[in-house]
């Protein structure tokens, strides 16, 4: 009998969280462009050119000169873009809620953050989140397009290093299906 509690509550804790995060995302903002930043170098691009560039390699003038002054590879960009991160949505969702949780996204919010370095927690969990719960896996592309402010600003010299971070972060996750 206590085991079927404990599942019973386990379950309706999952229940609540998907249905916090659901509402929310009809409320919150996504993000309509990002700065890129690599090294001195800024650039504002909107997050749908940067998601066709994603989805189909396509470059736009502008982001193309930028990548070149940069001296990034495009395809470089593109491929930590979409790499996908197999995660459980809601076992993320637990264990960034949780004060290792929040060290992890104080540590990612220093490459992607808030354009005035406020809530960046907040925002990271909730597109980390929203991006992870539609299809149990993430890509940055999503958290950029899930993101909770108009802008969104990436620190593009370090975005291996939060690919990586997630990937770790997924790898330590149970992938059970709820």
């Amino acid at each position: 009998m206590s085991n079927y509690l404990s599942n019973l509550r386990c379950f309706l804790y999952s229940g609540i969280i998907v249905v916090g995060v659901w509402s929310y995302s009809f409320v919150a903002n996504a993000s309509e462009s990002v700065v890129l930043k690599y090294r001195f170098l800024r650039e504002t691009v909107s997050v749908p050119e940067l998601s066709t560039f994603a989805q189909t390699g396509e470059l736009s003038s502008s982001l193309r000169a930028y990548l070149d002054m940069a001296g990034k590879q495009p395809e470089e960009l593109r491929t930590t873009l979409t790499q996908p991160i197999a995660v459980n949505g809601i076992m993320l969702s637990r264990i960034l809620n949780t004060p290792v949780g929040d060290v992890m996204l104080d540590q990612a919010s220093e490459v992607i953050h808030t354009p005035t370095n406020r809530a960046n927690r907040q925002s990271l969990r909730s597109a980390l989140v929203l991006s992870a719960l539609n299809d149990n896996q993430i890509t940055l592309i999503e958290v950029l397009e899930n993101y909770p402010t108009a802008d969104v600003h990436v620190e593009g010299d370090r975005l291996t290093d939060i690919l990586r971070q997630i990937t770790r972060l997924s790898q330590g996750l149970p992938q059970i299906g709820i």
